[in-house]
């Protein structure tokens, strides 16, 4: 085996400047009394991809302790075109060497294509272009988009601008309205979120019932986001959105409405709001 051009040069006598196979096919290597060529079978190049853990950090020859402390990984992010290449040789040499597999959790993402289903092109230009997407809609539009999309199930998702749409006017933009709606009141009350006014405790039990589903909804993202579940943990936040917006806002409308800075007005509707706003963003 050889290690550097040099080398390969050396043992053959022949200035080598290409390295690829039918460069080297021809070259010869006398030794011993014996002829030598090169292999015409090679190893799989996701070996070297599969054998990452440790060739990163040298491993056994170095970073022992670096090594044991972040083997096997939290989790890994991929293709699902990875499922025969990199995905599998982790698994083949985690086992192989540690009995154990590389990696705790795994998340599958599915191909983003075309509207019209196609693979995305830029001869064709058969996409819009991310940054004026993001641009145009607000990075966590497409954020949100992407999350709550077949893609994180390890499906195709033929990419739409429709898409983005849909999720302003269904989602991001009743979120928005929400806050519009407290600072408006708020700013006639001149009532601004502080350490005191935080912490009133409500016996309301519409402000009840929408604190309930906060913390609700605290839980089951968490318990989604903890299975590395990401589209399940949007559902969650979706529902909460349509709760908000839907019924608490409109059935709070009244009190808002009221004349004055009655208490039931001033140090409890717009603090829950204010604290749904700041947990739900």
């Amino acid at each position: 085996m050889c290690w550097s051009v040099g080398e390969l040069e050396k043992l053959t006598g022949e200035k080598i400047n290409d390295l690829h196979k039918h460069f080297v096919d021809s070259l010869e290597i006398e030794k011993n009394g014996k002829t030598y060529r090169r292999v015409s079978e090679v190893l799989d190049c996701w070996f070297e991809s599969g054998s990452m853990p440790y060739a990163q950090e040298h491993y056994p020859f170095e970073n022992k302790k670096r090594f044991e402390e972040n083997f096997p990984a939290d989790f890994i992010c991929e293709g699902l075109d990875q499922t025969r290449g990199w995905f599998y040789t982790l698994a083949v040499l985690g086992t192989a060497l540690f009995d154990t597999p590389a990696f705790n959790n795994c998340v599958v993402n599915g191909f983003v294509l075309a509207e019209d289903g196609k693979k995305m092109s830029k001869r064709l230009k058969n996409y819009p272009d991310p940054n004026d997407m993001m641009n145009k809609y607000g990075a966590d539009t497409v954020r949100l988009y992407m999350l709550n999309s077949p893609a994180v199930r390890g499906e195709d998702l033929r990419f739409s601008e429709k898409g983005l749409v849909e999720t302003t006017r269904q989602l991001l933009l009743p979120l928005w309205n929400s806050l519009v709606f407290l600072t408006t009141y708020a700013k006639i009350d001149g009532w601004e979120p502080n350490p005191e006014n935080l912490k009133v405790k409500n016996k309301n039990p519409l402000d009840r019932w929408i604190i309930s589903r906060l913390h609700k909804l605290f839980g089951e993202v968490q318990k989604e986001m903890d299975r590395y579940d990401l589209n399940s943990s949007v559902a969650p936040f979706v529902g909460f959105i349509d709760l908000l917006t839907n019924w608490y806002i409109r059935r709070s409308r009244r009190r808002f409405w009221k004349a004055g800075h009655g208490e039931d007005k001033g140090k409890h509707t717009q603090h829950f709001i204010q604290s749904c706003l700041n947990s739900a963003r």
